[in-house]
């Protein structure tokens, strides 16, 4: 049983907007730890990831999307999809919008889509990276923003840096329905973490690895293994889908793939709080991304690529 505040709430909100737009950033921030994965590459985050907040008796659970842009590959269309799909599933849809890049074509396509995608659901616009323009030009673009389409509230933030956040943390508790908690007090995700230690090491070698190849690898991981001594064995593999893509992720004599271990194995033994050991393998699997079983472990569907 979860124990329940009294005049408790609970509610969904989807966090969408364009690649790179902040919402990752803003998931860790509302929810208090690293739950998503951040990096300044577009399209890092692949399946609907859950966080959840806490705001006075509101419990807010947060579906960070994947950003939403024009699809080429069946993981792109499977991706756009499962966004589109965690809008009209939550209770309240939140837009980012990055202030210097202000209303943009993909922007409008979003906008368009709102109306057919998410017809009842209340709109919030989040004009974010805000330190990043003048007070004037946030002004006009706000007012071009709200006669484009007639958000339900306006929110000037950093998610970076914790500006305005709370502020939209405290509507948001407003907004979700009336009703009993969905996930105990001190739960903070409801990803497996199998998943989540996948998610750390992808990041890992996002942040390490250049150009293309990133959206063309995936972590999956293959054991865990709880240790009486109290630590855990982790196991992972990481599917690339040429041997040249293989070279370039384990690096000059293995450098790469051991940086990339070493600070897997750290956040993930912060992350945990007890010692972490990390095992890393990669294998050349051609068609990873048009097999069934690798859209199942990073929570997309495979038929949502067709």
């Amino acid at each position: 049983m979860l124990t329940q505040p009294e005049n408790s709430r609970a509610g969904f909100v989807a966090l969408i907007g364009e690649p790179n737009a902040g919402k990752s950033t803003l998931l860790n921030r509302m929810v208090g730890a690293k739950v998503s994965i951040v990096t300044h590459k577009v399209q890092t985050t692949r399946a609907r990831i859950r966080g959840v907040a806490l705001e006075g008796a509101s419990q807010i659970v947060f579906v960070d999307t994947p950003g939403l842009f024009r699809p080429r590959r069946r993981l792109d269309r499977a991706m756009v999809a499962a966004a589109w799909s965690g809008a009209a599933d939550a209770d309240v849809v939140v837009l980012l919008i990055e202030a210097h890049r202000g209303l943009t074509e993909g922007v409008e396509a979003i906008l368009e889509a709102l109306n057919e995608r998410a017809p009842d659901r209340p709109v919030a616009l989040a004009i974010n990276k805000i330190d990043r323009v003048k007070s004037e030009a946030l002004l006009a673009l706000t007012e071009k923003l709200n006669a484009a389409y007639p958000f339900t509230k306006t929110f000037m933030i950093s998610a970076e840096r914790g500006h305005g956040v709370d502020h939209l943390r405290e509507w948001l508790a407003q907004e979700v329905p009336a009703g009993p908690w969905l996930y105990p007090e001190d739960q903070i995700a409801d990803l497996p973490m199998r998943m989540i230690a996948a998610e750390i090491t992808r990041e890992k070698l996002t942040l390490r690895l250049h150009q293309e190849l990133p959206y063309q690898l995936t972590v999956e991981t293959e054991s865990w293994e709880e240790r009486k001594d109290g630590t855990v064995r982790i196991d992972q593999l990481i599917y690339v889908i040429r041997d040249g893509h293989k070279g370039i992720v384990l690096g000059n004599k293995g450098e790469t793939i051991k940086a990339v271990s070493q600070a897997s194995r750290a956040e993930l033994t912060e992350f945990l709080g007890r010692t972490v050991h990390l095992f890393l393998q990669v294998k050349v699997r051609p068609n990873w991304l048009e097999e069934r079983e690798r859209f199942s472990e990073m929570g997309l569907d495979f038929n949502d690529g067709d």
